[in-house]
């Protein structure tokens, strides 16, 4: 009888720590923004390097990137990420001389 409750406890803690861990792998999968923050940047530097122009619009995997100024006197000039499916949103500023 002791042999089987430590191997349903056994049982029992493997199957936790299993769904534990994938869970964690799961969510840093998700939520991974290394290479959107990467093209962000590759798009930032297309615009100061003047070879785009604005308002600009494009799709990055499963996110719709737009690039436009806030408003025709400022300098502002943002880049706004949403992803299509959680709408989560990335924004970023640069502030054009």
């Amino acid at each position: 009888m002791e042999t089987l409750v430590a191997t349903v406890i056994i049982v029992v803690v493997f199957m936790m720590a299993s769904l534990i861990l994938n869970n964690t792998f799961s969510n840093q999968i998700k939520n991974n923004r290394y290479q959107l923050n990467n093209y962000i940047h590759e798009l930032e530097y297309q615009y100061l390097s003047d070879k785009m122009s604005l308002p600009y619009q494009s799709e990055y995997k499963d996110w719709e990137i737009s690039i436009y100024t806030k408003d025709e006197e400022s300098k502002e000039i943002i880049i706004s990420a949403i992803q299509k499916d959680t709408q989560k949103q990335v924004i970023q500023t640069i502030y054009a001389h």
